[in-house]
């Protein structure tokens, strides 16, 4: 197969069927400058269930090139949310590495909005963070104080999910290395990887809100807070 097929097949799969009201309703909700076709969440994972079982990825090298061309030549944002699906695929899991890294900065930076970085931190970033601890560690430490927002944001939440897995000195790395930053994106991001280890620990999560005192934002505060 060549990476062009699935590109082809998700275009196609997509060309048709979508909601324009609702397109234009999703634009201006996620303020993207990028148009939709207009599927709801349900109708697109039903339109790429076939093509994902039709399609398996053979190889890094043609699962690489076929996320890359989808996700860079995308002309609707669902083309975006196809190229995750697609780097989400379980018989790509094993490339979920250190190898694919830049491939997971490039989405991060390029998509450089919350709900396709959300999606690379927490599912790929972190996924592959898990299965590759000791060289991963060092690069998320790097990621946390990075130039780039996007970066920045998904060094602290690519944990979320973790529960018990959690390495807490990377959280707390993550977190030490933003809780000084006003934007918003960070705030909300050092809020929710709180309280989503919170589930896990609350104990440490009330000692490290304690300890971050009037340098953790209101907003951070409230999240991590939220149901302890």
């Amino acid at each position: 197969m060549a990476p062009t097929d699935l590109v082809d097949a998700v275009r196609t799969a997509l060309g048709t069927g979508g909601d324009p009201e609702r397109a234009a309703a999703q634009q201006r909700y996620m303020k993207s400058e990028m148009p939709y076709r207009g599927f709801t969440l349900p109708m697109l994972r039903a339109r790429m269930k076939p093509l994902l079982a039709e399609y398996p990825p053979e190889d890094r090298a043609s699962w690489e090139s076929t996320v890359r061309t989808l996700w860079d030549e995308a002309e609707y944002r669902e083309e975006r949310y196809a190229a995750i699906a697609i780097a989400r695929h379980r018989l790509a899991r094993p490339w979920l590495d250190p190898g694919s890294m830049p491939l997971f900065r490039h989405l991060v930076v390029t998509g450089a909005w919350w709900d396709v970085v959300d999606e690379v931190a927490t599912h790929l970033v972190g996924e592959a963070l898990r299965a590759h601890r000791d060289e991963l560690t060092p690069v998320l430490r790097e990621w946390a104080s990075d130039d780039d927002l996007w970066v920045r944001r998904t060094a602290v939440i690519c944990q979320v999910g973790a529960k018990g897995e959690a390495d807490v000195q990377l959280l707390r790395h993550a977190i030490e290395e933003n809780v000084d930053d006003r934007t918003f994106w960070l705030r909300k991001a050092i809020g929710w990887a709180l309280r989503d280890y919170a589930r896990v620990d609350p104990d440490w999560v009330r000692s490290e809100v304690e300890r971050l005192g009037d340098r953790l934002s209101g907003l951070s505060r409230r999240e991590a807070l939220k149901h302890l």
